[in-house]
C-alpha cells in the first residue's frame, strides 16, 4: 500500500486513536485494555497495550496504543501501519532501544525486545493474524516485511499518564 493510502486511513482513524490512547492514560488503564474491533475486522474482545518509547532523533517520549497478544509469556506487537511501505516511528525508535515501557490495563513495566525469526516467526505471525485478521490485508498490501516485536517484562515502572504522551 502507498504510505499516502495509508496516511488517509490513519487520518480518518487519527482522532478514534487519539480518544483511545486518552481513555487508556487518564483511566490508568482501566479503560483501553480491551476494545470491539469488528466494525474493522477484527475481534470482539482485542486486547491493546501502551508503549512508551523515547524518540531516536528528537529525545522526546512518546507513548501509543498497540494490540498485543502473549505467545509463551512474552508480549507481542506488531509494527503493520497499516500496510504502508515504511516502517512505523515507534518500531524504529524501539531499534533503538535497550528496554521500553509498556503498560498493560494497570500494571507497568520495563521491557526488553526481540523481534523473532523463521520458524518462530511464522508461528507468532500467524497467532497475531487470528487475533487481528486485518494484518493479513496490511501485509499484502506492503513488499515490505511487517516486523514482529516480543516483549520480556522487567521490573514494575508506574503506570504510564497524559505527561507521558506525545
Amino acid at each position: 500500500m502507498a504510505d499516502a493510502d495509508a496516511a488517509a486511513i490513519r487520518a480518518a482513524r487519527g482522532d478514534w486513536i487519539s480518544e483511545h490512547l486518552e481513555d487508556y492514560l487518564t483511566s490508568g488503564g482501566t479503560r483501553g485494555h480491551i476494545l470491539d474491533l469488528t466494525e474493522v475486522g477484527g475481534r470482539e474482545l482485542t486486547t491493546h497495550c501502551l508503549i512508551k518509547v523515547v524518540g531516536r532523533t528528537s529525545g522526546k517520549v512518546y507513548v501509543k496504543p498497540l494490540i498485543y497478544g502473549n505467545v509463551g509469556g512474552e508480549i507481542v506487537i506488531v509494527a503493520s501501519k497499516g500496510g504502508a511501505d515504511t516502517h512505523p516511528g515507534w518500531y524504529l525508535n524501539v531499534l533503538q532501544s535497550n528496554t521500553i515501557g509498556v503498560q498493560i490495563a494497570t500494571q507497568a513495566f520495563e521491557a526488553t525486545w526481540r523481534e523473532p525469526e523463521a520458524e518462530e516467526r511464522h508461528q507468532v505471525w500467524s497467532y497475531m493474524a487470528h487475533l487481528y485478521p486485518p494484518y493479513l490485508t496490511y501485509q499484502q498490501s506492503t513488499s515490505r516485511q511487517i516486523p514482529l516485536v516480543m516483549l520480556t517484562i522487567g521490573r514494575p515502572i508506574d503506570v504510564f499518564s497524559a505527561d507521558d504522551a506525545h
